[in-house]
């Protein structure tokens, strides 16, 4: 069984249990519910910003252990005052030690745009991804039917959620894009064998539609790679281990965005 499988097959167990003990009736009572989202899609355009969605996370199951005693409050204030574009927290505790309460943190201390980064296969996770402050949702076409996928994101979206939908491949990209999405991410690292390329985002950029923005995501190690991508019309780039491997995920965050500055100004960037 591969690793994804493994993920989801734990997810809809986890799911039922959230079920019990957080009802849906909980969780709109949330403060977080009526408040109306950031727009991820206008944080990325953004002429002085560079597009970085910089992401929260203590392990993976590739890698193991990252930086499990990371402080979200420090980190992600960190994060945006470096210059990032948006947050993205895994909140899957089982293989990514994250929590929902990491999110909720996030939420506290900023006013950005914050992707729920899970492994979501229910309507109820997009009412909890409500309830905790989150603005983006992740839907991962290798994890779910296609039907599911457009069911999914149509709920998220009657909520006021950005969708974002990672694909892997051409045929994902083709089978489960649809009116409902917002942001198409393209995910240079394969879930089943954790390899990563990112010509795979050179390779699909072409055949997104310009309806949707861009995202690159995994794999992406120095600002030269976003000068590439940005060639090939992307406009969103998830960073998470290049980060979140250093001692002070921020300062190396901060370190980035420096560098990518001095390549040239954000508004040349985002021809």
């Amino acid at each position: 069984m591969h690793i994804l499988d493994k993920i989801i097959q734990h997810k809809y167990q986890e799911v039922e249990q959230r079920k019990s003990l957080f009802p849906v009736k909980l969780l709109k009572q949330s403060i977080y519910f009526e408040t109306p989202p950031v727009s991820m899609k206008k944080y990325l355009l953004r002429e002085d910003r560079w597009g970085i969605i910089a992401e929260f996370k203590r392990k993976s199951p590739s890698k193991g252990a990252i930086n499990p005693h990371a402080s979200v409050e420090r980190v992600s204030i960190g994060y945006m005052q470096a210059g990032a574009s948006s947050l993205s927290v895994l909140t899957d505790e089982q293989f990514f030690g994250g929590k929902n309460e990491d999110l909720i943190t996030a939420r506290k201390f900023n006013f950005c745009p914050i992707l729920r980064k899970d492994f979501i296969i229910d309507e109820y996770q997009i009412l909890e991804a409500k309830s905790i402050g989150a603005d983006t949702i992740l839907l991962i076409a290798a994890a779910l039917e296609r039907d599911t996928a457009k069911v999914l994101a149509a709920f998220a979206k009657s909520l006021g959620l950005e969708v974002l939908l990672e694909v892997h491949n051409l045929s994902e990209l083709e089978q489960y894009i649809n009116p409902h999405v917002d942001l198409v991410g393209v995910n240079n690292r394969d879930l089943k064998t954790f390899e990563v390329n990112v010509a795979t985002s050179k390779e699909l950029a072409a055949h997104i539609p310009d309806d949707f923005i861009k995202v690159s995501e995994s794999g992406i190690q120095d600002p030269e790679t976003i000068i590439e991508l940005r060639e090939f019309g992307f406009k969103g780039f998830l960073i998470g281990q290049n980060f979140m491997a250093h001692s002070s995920p921020e300062k190396k965050c901060r370190e980035f965005i420096n560098r990518l500055k001095s390549l040239g100004p954000s508004k040349d960037l985002n021809k």
